[in-house]
């Protein structure tokens, strides 16, 4: 049902724009609350820590629920935490505040993400996660705006709430085509038979590495998210809003890579674009190396983008083949869960070390995890030959 379809897609937009905006934001948020630059991993953790814990436990949610639901009150979690955020000045509220937005993210993104993967063709995946770079990438950009006000994050996320309830006012509205296009279509919300616990799952050929290579992509996103606006201020010395700029191209680099990877994905399978990703991301780290100007910050962070535009699409869009249908919901809430266990601990882990040491070190914490993703990925791929 194409109207079933474009739904998703919106959806998508809305669980990409509150992602970027802490970020970008944080280098003018720390200094208004009065709190450590280190202090944007403790807010981090809690908004990935809900998402943990709604992911693991998506597949029971979503069974008594239903997709469409889960997704409507979901995107409603995070449009009053981020008004919360636009309306207090204190760094504890921040916490607080966190925890409505990490579980409103979780439940919602695996249960897309497997009616996506088992429903539509590999290009629809690619563009769905498009769609969430499109808010991903506009939330920096909208947040660059108001940078230069006094407190002018405050009326950023004010602005990107705004657009949240809007979404959530569309999706209460839309819920009847969720039960239409199952009635008409045979399309049903979750996976048929029992759930599987995660004791169960790990047991299985693969899972391992899986779950691995989902732990270090997102670690190297939400890392890259999160301290390239420091990392760009601290060693080389330009204005926050022009770092808030270019870590916004590095979601833009995921926006159009997802893009053309939809056309690339009728011709290549999962296994290589996720090769053409790795490329991409090391690429684009060699050139932030190299002191050519502030023009190649952009080219580095846009190829980082482009790098990982195709990576986790590809990985959620290949669950079903390697562990089939009926444990692909199951697959995907846990693959998700440890993606955000990723998310939640290694931004923080690199702000103490940079506490301690120096920012500097920002581009190697990068490779580090892209050479393990690597690595778990290609024993994915012969594992999956072998069986």
């Amino acid at each position: 049902m194409l109207t079933l379809l474009v739904i998703i897609y919106v959806s998508f937009i809305s669980l990409g724009l509150p992602d970027s905006l802490l970020g970008s934001a944080w280098p003018a948020i720390h200094s208004d609350l009065g709190v450590p630059v280190s202090y944007a991993g403790i807010v981090s953790m809690i908004i990935s820590g809900g998402t943990i814990i709604s992911s693991f436990y998506s597949e029971r949610i979503i069974r008594k629920a239903g997709t469409g639901q889960v997704t409507a009150v979901s995107v409603m979690m995070t449009a009053v935490a981020l008004l919360g955020f636009g309306l207090t000045y204190n760094f504890w509220w921040f916490c607080i505040l966190a925890v409505p937005l990490g579980l409103g993210a979780g439940s919602v993104d695996a249960a897309l993400n497997n009616f996506v993967a088992l429903h539509y063709e590999a290009k629809h995946m690619s563009w769905l996660h498009c769609f969430w770079g499109i808010g991903a990438a506009t939330g920096p950009m909208i947040m660059s705006i108001f940078l230069t006000k006094v407190r002018g994050w405050s009326y950023g996320y004010l602005i990107i709430s705004g657009i949240q309830i809007v979404l959530t006012i569309i999706l209460f509205i839309t819920l009847p085509l969720w039960k239409k296009a199952k009635e008409s279509e045979g399309i049903v919300d979750e996976d048929d038979g029992e759930s599987h616990g995660f004791f169960e799952i790990i047991k299985i050929p693969g899972a391992k590495q899986s779950i691995i290579t989902f732990f270090c992509y997102c670690a190297i996103e939400s890392t890259t998210g999160l301290w390239g606006s420091s990392y760009l201020v601290a060693t080389r010395g330009v204005s926050v809003e022009f770092a808030a700029k270019v870590v916004s191209s590095f979601y833009m680099g995921i926006t159009l890579g997802r893009f053309f990877s939809g056309f690339l994905t009728m011709r290549f399978d999962n296994k290589t674009m996720i090769r053409f990703g790795e490329i991409g991301i090391l690429l684009g780290i060699l050139i932030i190396l190299l002191p050519l100007g502030n023009i190649t910050l952009f080219v580095g962070f846009i190829l980082i983008g482009l790098g990982c535009a195709p990576i986790y699409p590809s990985m959620i869009q290949e669950t079903p083949n390697r562990f089939g249908k009926m444990l692909s919901q199951s697959f995907i809430g846990i693959q998700m869960a440890f993606a955000y266990v990723g998310a939640t601990f290694m931004p923080p882990l690199f702000g103490v070390i940079a506490d301690h040491t120096t920012l500097l070190l920002f581009p190697i914490f990068l490779i580090g995890f892209l050479t393990l993703m690597s690595v778990s990925s290609e024993m994915l791929n012969r594992r999956s030959r072998k069986a």
